[in-house]
């Protein structure tokens, strides 16, 4: 098991596919990292599905309006189309590589539209470089994420069963 240095800046994620241990990075994304952590403490990634997973790319996931089953919004057919109720981010936009394992937020065409949504990606992804904002690297669970059912859309899609600041849990 990952040794957690940082209980508050790491995420634990469970999916219906096994555990991923995320550490967070407030010194490259800070209002992303406290959407994340906010959401998280929330409650609000419970239930929600991976909609968009692209074998070699990435996994997308984190729609709280539309993908969250059991929600009242809750539509297969929608998911990846919604967000929080919150307000929708700045760009924080860095040096930090996406590699195997980096977690992003997903946005719209828009630099400043990232709410809820994210990926983590497969494998490197430079051409996301300096155009998404990074918040997180797994840490431990990447073999977990390689499993979840790929599909645009999926079909009978994986989801977080629950995700926590690791200082709450």
């Amino acid at each position: 098991m990952a040794e957690i240095k940082d209980p508050e800046n790491t995420i634990i994620m469970e999916t219906t596919k096994g555990k991923v241990t995320i550490q967070l990075l407030p010194e490259v994304a800070p209002e992303h990292v406290a959407r994340i952590k906010e959401l998280a403490r929330e409650g609000a990634y419970d239930g929600v599905v991976f909609h968009r997973v692209i074998a070699d790319f990435m996994a997308q996931t984190g729609d709280v309006k539309f993908g969250k089953k059991g929600g009242s919004d809750f539509n297969p057919a929608r998911a990846g189309m919604g967000g929080s109720d919150k307000p929708d981010l700045k760009a924080e936009f860095s040096a930090t590589s996406h590699v195997r394992g980096t977690c992003s937020m997903a946005r719209s065409q828009s630099p400043n539209s990232a709410n809820s949504q994210f990926f983590i990606c497969f494998a490197d992804a430079p051409w996301l470089n300096k155009q998404y904002s990074a918040w997180g690297q797994v840490m431990e669970g990447m073999d977990v994420i390689d499993q979840i059912k790929k599909g645009e859309p999926v079909s009978d899609p994986d989801s977080i069963t629950s995700m926590k600041v690791a200082a709450d849990a």
